[in-house]
């Protein structure tokens, strides 16, 4: 076997381990993975799962990041064709609603479960959860300044408000379509945005 086939294999088989790790954080929160549950799972050995790991808390962050990469090539990369501003921003915020309304896991959200699992909890764990719920902030507050800016929103428009309006609809969703079942939420949380942005 080739180096390149040998680590092509390795990849894939870490992709693997990572998507199975992430359903199931999304339905039991990240605690749920272990190394030994994932090997059992994927008939794998202990030690074939730990070789791409090494530690619980590296899997953890590690399907995190995972996640977060997921929602970025869902949510925000297809809006990169619009400019910086309100319609890359409203283009965000309607793939971000679409994206809770019908999410690539089982439980919803990752990123969602993990804020509420690790938001008290200190460790490098919460560290990951904080860093990509500031890549997400920063991401809407860059195009609502944008927005003000280039004359689109008015000038004195406070972006900080607006953009914890935004999240909050997204928290609310998520919260809505997992535990209610609400197929209504999604048209409230795009109302919610809207509003959020009609701010005089």
């Amino acid at each position: 076997m080739s180096p390149r086939r040998s680590a092509a294999e390795a990849q894939a088989t870490r992709g693997r381990i990572l998507g199975r790790a992430a359903e199931i954080a999304s339905e039991e929160g990240l605690d749920g993975i272990t190394i030994g549950r994932l090997a059992e799972e994927m008939e794998m050995s202990k030690s074939g799962v730990h070789k791409h790991f090494g530690t619980k808390e590296t899997l953890q962050i590690s399907t995190l990041d995972k996640a977060f990469v997921d929602f970025w090539h869902r949510v925000v990369e297809p809006a990169l064709a619009q400019p910086p501003g309100l319609r890359r921003l409203r283009a965000v915020c309607d793939n971000s609603v679409s994206y809770l309304e019908t999410p690539l896991l089982p439980g919803g959200c990752l990123m969602t479960a993990a804020l509420t699992e690790y938001d008290s909890r200190p460790g490098r764990v919460r560290d990951a959860v904080a860093e990509v719920w500031s890549r997400w902030r920063e991401q809407l507050r860059a195009d609502l300044t944008a927005a003000v800016a280039g004359g689109e929103l008015p000038e004195g428009f406070d972006v900080e408000q607006a953009l914890f309006e935004i999240v909050a609809a997204g928290l609310a969703l998520n919260a809505a379509m997992q535990l209610e079942h609400d197929r209504a939420a999604a048209a409230r949380a795009r109302r919610a945005i809207e509003r959020a942005l009609e701010q005089s």
